[in-house]
């Protein structure tokens, strides 16, 4: 993304400072309380892995469980936890599955929340003012199908190096003056779901701010999505793992399947370019 990469990769918001011991005190204490409400707009998900969810095919990314359908692509976005002495990375956890479809791309990620309690309204207040201060943009809350969202409008670089890697028909598309200056207003759509001592966080790009036929694939994936909490206690907003699919090798072993494995985490991360 054009700003907030290193949050949105690592935390949706700053750290609090709890600590695991106290987390789980937080819990043992309100073990009886109820889990915060998710948003109700009547076609249920995402869901908690301890609900009753309709079953369909789902890549199991250990945290998450997405669902797969025909035109979807995946990748899977790594952070670097080693570097060299020039700060290559050399090594990496994933924290991040970005589902791709047509020109749209939604990026998921999933923390550890508060049992008492959800964290999105926080987050989102948060997310917009860094978006304000330290990217220069502009940002409107309004009401999704999830509830309440955050919708940002940014100045994305246009350099030389992000127009080579860009499809010919799109930067057809660019108007003149935007390449002139070196950049162009991007929007991105930021949507929250508070579960039971977690936070599905959606990140939304491309043409499904505007396309209503690309958004309703990518609102029923997201709609589709288990979370699997586990019992383990976490610091609240502590990013929950996320493992690599076994669809990713299989992938990569097999000439007949339409999908590919790329293995440099650090350019695209483990792909399967679509499924049919």
């Amino acid at each position: 993304m054009a700003f907030g990469r290193r949050r949105q990769a690592e935390e949706p918001a700053k750290d609090t400072g709890v600590t695991e011991e106290s987390a789980e005190a937080v819990d043992e204490a309100v073990e009886d309380a109820e889990a915060p409400a998710k948003a109700d707009s009547g076609k249920g998900g995402p869901w908690d892995s301890e609900d009753s969810f309709p079953e369909m095919q789902r890549l199991d990314f250990g945290s998450l469980q997405v669902p797969v359908a025909p035109g979807l692509g995946f990748q899977v976005n790594f952070e670097a936890t080693q570097v060299d002495e020039e700060g290559n990375p050399l090594d990496g956890r994933p924290v991040a599955v970005l589902v791709q479809y047509e020109e749209s791309a939604m990026q998921l990620q999933v923390f550890a929340a508060p049992k008492r309690s959800g964290i999105w309204d926080d987050v989102r207040r948060e997310t917009a003012k860094d978006i304000q201060e330290e990217a220069q943009g502009q940002t409107q809350e309004g009401e999704g199908p999830f509830g309440p969202e955050l919708l940002a409008m940014v100045p994305a670089a246009l350099t030389e190096e992000v127009l080579a890697e860009m499809p010919q028909e799109v930067r057809e598309q660019i108007p003149a003056e935007f390449i002139e200056q070196g950049w162009a207003p991007q929007i991105i759509r930021f949507l929250g779901v508070d579960g039971p001592r977690w936070f599905l966080q959606a990140v939304v790009q491309g043409a499904a701010i505007e396309d209503e036929e690309q958004w309703q694939v990518l609102e029923d994936v997201l709609r589709g999505v288990v979370v699997v909490r586990g019992d383990a206690p976490m610091p609240p907003r502590d990013l929950l793992e996320l493992q690599i699919p076994k669809e990713f090798s299989e992938a990569g072993e097999s000439e007949d399947q339409a999908a590919e494995q790329t293995f440099d985490p650090f350019e695209r991360g483990p792909e399967i370019t679509e499924v049919r």
